[in-house]
């Protein structure tokens, strides 16, 4: 096997340069089998990810981000902590314009839970929205 293909969870995250750095745009990753353990119990906790973000100079490897979310899979975690702390881990990585993480995670004890973690960089203003009119209207 190619030592350089991962086969188990990464604490790492890695990037690459961002192909556009002059345009702000969207990249958003959809992450449906986010798994960790819940802190109290030791049962396992599932969650939807989102990732919305605008690069400055990196982006994020998809590769690297599956390893490292898989290094959740066996940490007890508080749904709050541990998107906070994925947030952390890529803004640290990529040093984004702006950068929002969402968890969905499903049913716990009859409760669902959502966290949505934002980071925005210093002096980084959005440019004003685009209305366009329906296609209909044109």
């Amino acid at each position: 096997m190619d030592d350089r293909t991962p086969t188990r969870p990464q604490p790492n995250v890695e990037t690459f340069p961002n192909p556009s750095p002059n345009r702000d745009y969207a990249i958003r990753i959809r992450i449906p089998e986010f798994t960790c353990l819940c802190p109290k119990t030791g049962q396992p906790d599932f969650a939807e990810l989102l990732l919305e973000y605008i690069p400055d100079a990196l982006c994020v490897e998809l590769k690297a981000l599956k390893l490292y979310v898989w290094s959740f899979r066996d940490r007890g975690a508080f749904h709050e902590a541990v998107t906070n702390e994925i947030l952390e881990t890529l803004v640290a990585a990529t040093r984004p314009r702006f950068m929002r993480l969402t968890g969905a995670f499903n049913v716990r004890g009859g409760l669902y839970t959502s966290v949505v973690a934002e980071h925005r960089a210093p002096g980084w203003t959005p440019a004003a929205p685009v209305t366009l009119p329906a296609a209909s209207d044109a």
